[in-house]
This record gives C-alpha cells, structure tokens and sequence, in this order.
C-alpha cells in the first residue's frame, strides 16, 4: 500500500484567509491527504496568501520561496500558491515567481485534491487569468444568493460539496467537519485554539478608494444563518469557547437575504450554542452602525462588547476622497453612545495617514480625533497606491518622506494613548479566556475587550489549576504597554 499523500497548508493575512485553509484543508482531507503541520514534511506546501497590501504581498513571496527552498533538502516536492494575491494577480504570480509549481484560484478550490495531485504528478495546470469579481454576481444583493457557478470561499458550492460529502470517509479523521446538509462546507481544524473564526459572509459592495479588495474577493454574500449555526455547533464540539465572525463589512450582513438586522437576530442564537461561552464580531462599518445592534453587542451574555470600527480617518475631506463617511464628532458621539450601553467595551481600529490631499490641519483632526477617542488598540499604516484603485489615479500624492514622517507621529501617539487606556483598566476584573500554559510563559488569554492577534493580551499572575480553553475572573494590577497583567480569583467552569 503507498504512503498517504501529504499536504502542508502555510497560511498568511487575516483571519479570513485561516477560514479558506481550514475549507481547503477539510477538502483535501476527505479525499485522503494526511496534513501535516512542517512544510519540509509535506509532499506539497499550499501557501495561502495575502494581497492585500505591499509588505503583506512581500510576505507571501517570502513564504513561497521559504518553500521552495524545502525542495532541495526536504520531502517536499511542491509548492503551490493560493489565496488572495494568487486570486489577484494569476498568471503574473506564475511568470514573475517560477519557483511556485502551481498558482491557483477561487474557482479551484472545489477540485483542489485533483489540482495538487495533478502538480504532485508533474503535470501542469494553467494559471487563472484575474478577472473583476464583482462582475461575476447581479448588482442586486437580492439576486446573488440564487447565482451559481461562482466560488465563493468559506461559503458551500452546492453539487461540489455534496459531492465531496457523499464521497469521504465514513469514519471522517478527528477534527474533520462532515458536510451536514448540502451548502455546509467540509472544514478542518488545523491547530487546537479554544479560538476560531467563523466567515458570516464574502466580498464587499463598499467603494472604498483606496482598497482593491473588492475587485478580487467580489461582490457582497451573506451566509445562510443555518449554515454559520451549524458550523458554530460543530466548533463547539471540537472544544472551541469563542468564536469570531469575520468577513470584509458585518455590518452588511442579511442585505441580500431580505432582512439588514439579521446579524441581530443571529448573534442571540449563536451564544445559545452549548459550548459556546463568548461570541466576537469583527470588521464593522462605523457608518453602518444601527441602534439596535449596539443593543444587542453591548446586552447579550456571552456576546463580547467589542467594536472592530474601521474609521480609517477622521478628517472629513479625507474621508469623503477615500470614498468613506462621517467625521471627528460624529465617530465621538458613535463611541459615546457604545460606552453609555458598555462603559468597559473594547473598541479598536486602523488609520491611514498621508492619503494623497492630506494636509496638516487633516492630520491635526485625526490626532484630534485619536486623542478623545480611547481606544484599545490602533493600526496605522502609510498610504501607498495599490493598483486597479481610484486613489492610485489621485493626485496630491505626498512624498514617500512626508508619508512616513507622519506614519511615525501618529504611531508614537497611538502607542502612548492605547497604553493609557490600558492603565485606566487597572483595578477593573476582567473575565479571561485562557489560550496557552506553559512553564515558561505561564498563562496568557485575553478578555473581552481583546481579539486574537490584533489587539493585546492577558498575562496571568499564576497559572495554578488552569488549563488552555477555561475562564478565569482576574483582577488588572499592571499593564505592559496594550497588554494587562491579572490577577486570578479563581477558575470559572467552561459550561457555566
């Protein structure tokens, strides 16, 4: 009998992109490939990758040639490209970077046993031509749920997933989601976190100027509430506590299923799911923010009060170049209505500086802005044209020195701001997820107030009798820059 064929998936970018190389995963799986966590054990390495922006595009070259690399020393045979830049930039990927054997999109994601095993074999199968995925679905959000033909990573593809279903395993490998009914799409686990993300839906109808994600990841596509339910359920059963919906605008979420405050009416039944003892939404739209689901974030046990709010600026002339709404008082009476609700609720965001007409009294608005807004945590990024968006086209473009020179005031303002809302949380008693224990780091989790990765941690004062994946009540005595030092008061029961 030959050796199982094996398969290592490095995935880089948002957490987005960690949904698609679990679905890749599950999909490979179910049709016999043994995954493996180190590329150099792997017969091939599928790198997952992120075009997002320059440096994360950077990274990807990087990992893909970490991989190739492997080739010469290791068991591995193959290096294949997928994700978002393979998605967005297909046979110029292939031409400009030899050294991956296969660059892949969306629409192999459905037949990704057949195309790594015909790269595997030393065939060759053709790089996608890119194409503008918000011209593959109606322009009526009402009209996309019944198109076909369309992939749609993290969402299922009807006959191709039930395919998939009917043919695996009747004794699934442990951690292999089973396809449940004909749109639940196969999933694997690919790590043990009491943590995992749930996509609620794909693509942006947003014309945000600078932002070109849009043209590779499509058109706006809710879920099916029945669909994330049941994913969410099965996530509890492989020992996950918090979940985190992602996608490109939650906000947006039910727009093409007939009912916008569907996400209100979802977030209720998702922190029933038995097992499941904390809900996050990420990636909220501030224009878009709605009374009632304020409500709902800031009142429902088990749903976090935490606000993923992409302001991106405050100035209005910017804003309204960058094709985006609202200004300084009107995000400040957004946050003031949020804290009335949950005055301990976690609020984070990202900003732009040095977008192309920003002027000094534009970045005095937004340090304006930065400064009554007491915020958990702040990503500041130099603006940098990226290609196929309006704003590469403006002009007033900054020098790249004044670009950075700002990057790094605005940066260093952030730091000291996000470290004094840390210390305004001292004395407070936080409920703490934890993540990892070990005799060298001890224990670390994160509260309520704080997402994966993104924002900061929770570093415990002992971590006696606790475990990965239970929730402990601490009390802040210190902090560490974002990140707070807590004292425990003892361990909760995960099935409170």
């Amino acid at each position: 009998m030959s050796e199982p064929r094996t398969v290592a998936l490095v995935t880089l970018g948002c957490a987005r992109n960690e949904v698609d190389s679990e679905e890749l995963a599950g999909r490979l799986a179910a049709d016999g490939w043994q995954l493996v966590e180190d590329a150099a054990e792997a017969d091939v390495a599928v790198v997952n990758t992120c075009g997002f922006v320059e440096a994360a595009k950077k990274d990807s070259v990087d990992a893909l040639l970490e991989a190739n690399d492997l080739k010469s020393h290791g068991r591995t045979q193959a290096v294949v490209a997928v994700g978002c830049m393979a998605e967005r930039y297909g046979k110029e990927l292939a031409e400009a970077l030899p050294e991956a054997d296969g660059v892949l999109g969306f629409d192999d994601y459905s037949n990704i046993s057949d195309r790594l095993q015909t790269i595997l074999s030393g065939g060759v199968h053709a790089s996608h031509t890119p194409r503008d995925r918000r011209k593959l679905l109606p322009i009526s959000p009402a009209e996309r749920q019944s198109a076909t033909g369309v992939a749609l990573p993290g969402h299922s593809q009807a006959a191709e997933d039930a395919q998939a279903a009917a043919s695996a395993p009747a004794d699934l490998p442990d951690g292999l989601a089973p396809a449940s009914g004909p749109r639940a799409p196969l999933r694997r686990r690919l790590d043990s976190s009491p943590v995992a993300s749930v996509k609620l839906a794909s693509g942006c109808d947003r014309r945000c100027s600078f932002c070109a994600i849009p043209s590779f990841r499509g058109s706006f596509v809710s879920r099916r509430p029945s669909d994330v339910l049941g994913e969410t359920r099965w996530l509890a059963g492989q020992g996950v506590k918090e979940i985190m919906l992602v996608s490109e605008n939650n906000t947006s979420y039910g727009k093409d299923l007939g009912d916008i405050r569907l996400l209100e009416t979802l977030l209720p039944e998702l922190a029933d799911v038995e097992g499941i003892e904390r809900v996050r939404v990420s990636y909220l739209q501030p224009a878009e923010m709605r009374p009632g689901l304020i409500d709902v974030l800031t009142s429902t046990p088990k749903v976090a009060p935490y606000f993923d709010l992409s302001f991106q600026h405050s100035a209005p002339k910017v804003l309204r170049a960058m094709r985006r709404f609202g200004d300084t008082d009107r995000f400040l009476e957004l946050l003031d209505t949020i804290r009335s609700k949950a005055p301990e609720a976690g609020v984070r965001s990202n900003f732009i500086v040095g977008f192309p007409g920003e002027t000094e009294a534009d970045l005095e608005e937004l340090e304006r802005f930065l400064s009554g807004a007491r915020l958990d945590a702040i990503g500041v990024f130099g603006y940098s044209d990226e290609e196929g968006t309006e704003a590469a086209g403006y002009e007033g473009k900054l020098p790249e020195d004044v670009v950075a020179e700002r990057l790094a005031r605005v940066s260093r303002l952030a730091e000291e701001l996000t470290a004094q809302r840390a210390e305004e949380r001292l004395g407070s008693t936080v409920d703490v997820l934890v993540e990892s224990v070990d005799e060298e780091d001890g224990a670390v989790g994160r509260a309520a107030h704080q997402a994966p990765e993104t924002d900061g941690q929770i570093i415990l004062t002992s971590s006696q009798g606790l475990v990965a994946g239970s929730f402990v009540a601490a009390k802040v005595v210190d902090t560490e820059g974002v990140d707070l030092v807590a004292e425990p008061l003892g361990t909760e029961e995960a099935d409170r």
